[in-house]
């Protein structure tokens, strides 16, 4: 039989729910009792009858015509072995690094991944235009297991960054050809690198002097 309490804090999600449009009040009920459960095994329940801080993961009316509101904004978070693809963990596995390594470089945000360094911890704007690209290489692994670059994503960030040198840009790719698997020349019209064994050893380096 159903502990009293439970029961009646499922009955009260429930008349919370049928408060909501037709054709949301089941998604809006399996929302707060999502949210109800969670709290449950965190050991965080409320009291009986303070279920209303559930209702904020039920899904809103929209303010003008539209079915549902938008749903709160991702929260940051650390990265965690599971957000790796298998390649990417051998990669950490091969170069001895750690999700504690990444976390000091990266951070989660909703299903994207961001920088937290703001130095790239070198004054040469040529060192600082391959560093972006093996970061950039970083991120694509740990998503698609592919560790590879689009140079115009890289040629936008280092304007960003104030490290764009235009005159060099294709040069300074050319002259790390070793970094880069099977590179001869950089092409705007294909601006998609891979790393080569080589990059992939200069990368783990990046990632022990950033942390």
């Amino acid at each position: 039989m159903l502990n009293p309490d439970l029961k009646a804090d499922v009955l009260e999600l429930a008349a919370i729910a049928k408060e909501c449009p037709e054709g949301l009040k089941d998604k809006c009920f399996e929302l707060l009792l999502s949210h109800y459960l969670k709290q449950l095994e965190a050991g965080t329940k409320p009291e009986h009858g303070t279920t209303e801080d559930a209702a904020v993961a039920a899904p809103k009316p929209a303010a003008s015509g539209g079915s549902t509101v938008a749903a709160a904004p991702p929260s940051d978070h650390d990265l965690e072995l599971k957000d790796l693809h298998v390649k990417a963990r051998k990669f950490l596995e091969k170069y001895e690094k750690t999700i504690d390594d990444l976390n000091q470089i990266l951070f989660k945000e909703g299903e994207e991944f961001r920088p937290l360094f703001e130095d790239l911890k070198t004054t040469r704007t040529s060192e600082s235009q391959v560093r972006i690209a093996l970061l950039q290489a970083l991120i694509s692994g740990i998503k698609s297991g592919e560790f590879q670059f689009d140079g115009e994503e890289v040629r936008k960030e280092c304007q960003a960054r104030k490290c764009y040198d235009a005159n060099n840009f294709s040069a300074n790719f050319k002259n790390n050809a070793s970094l880069f698997d099977g590179f001869d020349k950089y092409e705007k019209q294909s601006p998609v690198i891979k790393l080569s064994e080589a990059g992939r050893k200069a990368l783990a380096q990046v990632i022990g002097e950033l942390r």
